[in-house]
């Protein structure tokens, strides 16, 4: 009797495994042998859904986009103001417990693999133009009588900060610990007016 498999389980399985790799191990050590052994499985089911190297990235990075987009998407549906909507949906992008440290962890590793491979940066820069458009709509519903592009400008300001917070988060969690990572966003949006 031929055996059936159960394709969104070892899905998922995987996924996990790639997750579980480049998060804790690092961009380097993600390798097939590695996903298969966080799966508990072999390399050769690795590689019918994984190819290569590149495409364990690239579903590393597109699990991450999922998930934050699922996230942020909850956020915003429900929060009871603009102005609490993008706090909700920056602060989620920093690196204030393990699951957003790791899910920072991840994006730095894919940014950094990206930055020589076409393919991979252009996946990125889509992801990113989709990140500042929310951001910019969230700018521009919290503050509606400013013009379009002190929005954009803000929104930019806003992102970077998140980012850049999240990344020395998760690399340096006691120099960069929750609280004040809480407190730059907050004082910055104090700064811009878009508070409260």
């Amino acid at each position: 009797m031929a055996r059936t498999a159960d394709r969104p389980a070892q899905e998922a399985l995987l996924s996990r495994a790639v997750w579980e790799v480049l998060a804790h191990q690092g961009l380097e050590r993600l390798t097939i042998r590695a996903v298969a052994a966080a799966a508990g499985c072999t390399t050769g089911l690795v590689m019918h859904r994984f190819p290569n190297r590149r495409a364990l990235l690239v579903h590393a990075r597109r699990l991450l986009h999922e998930r934050t987009r699922a996230r942020v998407e909850a956020l915003e549906a429900s929060s009871a103001t603009p102005r609490e909507a993008l706090r909700a949906v920056l602060r989620q992008g920093l690196s204030l417990d393990d699951e957003l440290r790791t899910e920072s962890t991840v994006w730095v590793g894919f940014l950094a693999a990206a930055v020589a491979d076409d393919e991979l940066i252009a996946q990125h820069r889509v992801n990113n133009q989709s990140w500042r458009q929310r951001i910019t709509r969230l700018v521009a519903a919290a503050a509606p009588d400013w013009p379009a592009e002190r929005a954009a400008v803000a929104a930019s300001a806003l992102i970077a900060l998140v980012e850049g917070a999240a990344a020395l988060g998760s690399g340096d969690p006691a120099g960069y610990p929750p609280a004040a990572q809480e407190r730059m966003l907050d004082d910055t949006l104090a700064a811009f007016g878009l508070a409260g």
